[in-house]
């Protein structure tokens, strides 16, 4: 069975927000059970961020003792690389996996670490553009769905740098359809992306899959300049930029599949964050391609 006849069965998530292990210690860090109880409807689940060798800290554990829903993503894991995906790490993402009960896996499809795996190398480069390595990425997605048995959705990470002669969007076009699989795409990180580039926020959307397109994220981003040399920050404060609205509003009008979008902003307090959620809701309710936000 291909990637959008699985897509079906997969559940509707609606809006919800992200944590890793430690974020709501943080001053003033989003008080994840406050929201569900406050807002519901901008906490339909949670995406819990994972390194294996640090768990899950109370803050998801209170969540899951109270049955809610979520995805695992991952952050830990060099998808193009065989050699990382050993069993060790297998196992112990498949016993998360068990606590957690994710609706899906996902995460950056970059490099997490350089080097051998080790506690607290949280790198996150991107992949290198390039056919030959969107073939070894592939590769890994689909072996992972393969050894836990739930989807995998690569995202497009954020970076200040990018090398190889693909555009990201057509890098992850090869990726999806080679893994058969669903994307996660960023819409901040792809923001970030396109204005180093020089390019219209939405430029190579016309032609990428948006049917595989089963989540989004939106995030708050900071523009930065640094030695004459202008950039995004990927701050995931409350405030979003233009560019990102942009192409949350594109991609939502022609994503069939869509299921979920998170906004990431665990380490502000509610108050700063309606807004935004506000308006991610108005966006996806004005689309019939997201009947799945419609109440």
């Amino acid at each position: 069975m291909g990637f959008l006849d699985r897509a079906v069965d997969l559940p509707h998530l609606g809006i919800g927000v992200s944590t890793e292990y430690g974020a709501g210690e943080s001053p003033s860090a989003l008080d994840i059970l406050g929201l569900r109880e406050h807002a519901p409807q901008f906490a339909q689940f949670l995406e819990v961020g994972i390194e294996v060798v640090k768990g899950l800290d109370w803050h998801t554990r209170a969540w899951l003792e109270r049955g809610l829903p979520t995805t695992y993503h991952f952050l830990d894991i060099n998808l193009d690389d065989p050699r990382d995906m050993d069993e060790p790490w297998l196992a112990e993402v498949r016993a998360l996996a068990d606590r957690v009960r994710p609706a899906w896996l996902c995460g950056d499809a970059g490099l997490w670490h350089f080097g051998m795996r080790d506690r607290g190398h949280m790198l996150l480069l991107p992949p290198i553009l390039s056919d030959a390595n969107a073939a070894a990425m592939a590769d890994g997605v689909a072996r992972l769905r393969e050894e836990t048995g739930l989807e995998v959705l690569p995202e497009n990470p954020p970076a200040t740098v990018y090398v190889g002669n693909l555009h990201l969007l057509d890098y992850f076009a090869q990726v999806c359809d080679r893994a058969d699989t669903g994307m996660l795409l960023d819409a901040a990180h792809l923001a970030i992306y396109q204005r180093l580039q020089g390019h219209d926020p939405l430029t190579g959307l016309d032609r990428f899959p948006l049917d595989r397109v089963l989540e989004i994220h939106v995030a708050g981003g900071i523009e930065r300049d640094h030695g004459g040399f202008a950039y995004i920050e990927d701050s995931h404060t409350p405030q979003v930029l233009p560019d990102t609205w942009r192409i949350l509003e594109y991609v939502v009008a022609r994503a069939p599949h869509l299921k979920a979008v998170v906004f990431e902003c665990e380490r502000n307090p509610i108050a700063a964050c309606l807004p935004a959620f506000g308006e991610i809701e108005r966006v996806l309710h004005r689309h019939a391609a997201a009947p799945a936000f419609r109440t």
